[in-house]
């Protein structure tokens, strides 16, 4: 029978269900240990794993990187996280340039997990509260995805887990514990590089991952009162992106809002919006949009956070305005 379980629950089994498979799975960085990490999603694995399999490190992001890189080269599967997606910059050389090109240099596989604590509404700040994607949805050698349920976030991080290119794996902060659903009991993994059609429609397509799914679903239910029927497509992998699940969405509808939390410009909207353009334009009766957020620093303060942030009722306004069109 299926269970309930919140966003960071979800995450925190399959962790622990891999770590019980799978021997040469361990995790390492800060505060992970003892501590249960910032968000406790490894609450109680040094007690059942040992310090030798969760390994608390220094504050140094780059040598976690680092260490977790070559454990993978020596055929461990070691996953490594970031206390906030933010932090991932001090290991940024560390992840793009030898952690994603190293199989195309060495012909050696790197089963290297490393999970990013991103996005806003936590009133996290600047330093907190990013959305990091687009720059490594950029950078070949990686794979990238972003769940936004419970039952997309367990089965990803086994599917990454159990994966032997490097795989960053973002966990939206904000879904951590404001978003719960069932989860099966037997064990499953959720493909790498395969959306998933969320709700279906057959008058606009709002394509979307993360907290945008939840945004999108909200405002579908409202327009749905009002005869308008969205289809949400949740692409849940950003890198490689499902092309064959976006284009046959907007061949069907023939309008598109593509949303994300991130900023705006270089987000991985506007890819999308090329893709969209190039194989399916003839099948287009609006432009294609785009809902993201403002392109400047997530403020501390609560009502200027969600000014910034889109919401469900900006994606209901930006859903109106493709039907009228």
């Amino acid at each position: 029978m299926p269970k309930i379980l919140t966003y960071i629950e979800a995450i925190s089994e399959g962790l622990r269900e891999e770590m019980r498979r799978d021997p040469s799975v361990f995790l390492l960085g800060e505060d992970i240990g003892t501590y249960g990490g910032a968000f406790k999603v490894t609450k109680g694995f040094f007690d059942e794993f040992g310090e030798n399999r969760v390994i608390d490190t220094v504050l140094a992001e780059a040598a976690i990187i680092g260490a977790a890189t070559g454990a993978a080269i020596a055929g461990m599967r070691p996953v490594a996280e970031m206390q906030f997606a933010d932090f991932v910059t001090n290991g940024f050389n560390q992840i793009v340039n030898m952690t994603a090109k190293y199989h195309y240099r060495n012909f050696v596989p790197i089963p290297l997990v490393v999970r990013l604590p991103s996005g806003g509404g936590i009133r996290g700040g600047p330093f907190h509260s990013s959305n990091p994607e687009a720059w490594f949805v950029h950078t070949p050698g990686l794979k990238v995805v972003a769940p936004s349920t419970a039952y997309d976030a367990k089965g990803l991080i086994k599917s990454a887990v159990r994966d032997n290119n490097p795989v960053v794996y973002l966990e939206h902060k904000y879904l951590y514990r404001h978003i719960k659903g069932e989860v099966p009991d037997n064990d499953y993994t959720v493909p790498i590089g395969k959306a998933d059609i969320k709700r279906e429609g057959n008058d606009i397509s709002v394509i979307t991952y993360h907290t945008g799914v939840h945004w999108a679903l909200e405002a579908a239910a409202t327009l749905s009162n009002d005869g308008i029927e969205v289809e949400v497509i949740d692409l849940r992998t950003l890198l490689p992106l499902d092309r064959e699940t976006i284009l046959n969405s907007v061949k069907k509808t023939g309008k598109v809002l593509i949303v994300h939390e991130a900023s705006l410009t270089g987000g991985i909207g506007g890819e999308i919006a090329a893709i969209i353009s190039e194989n399916a334009f003839e099948h287009l009766d609006a432009p294609i949009r785009r809902l993201a957020s403002l392109d400047t620093l997530i403020p501390y303060a609560p009502t200027l956070e969600d000014y910034f942030l889109p919401n469900t009722q900006k994606v209901s306004d930006a859903l109106r305005n493709l039907a009228r069109y």
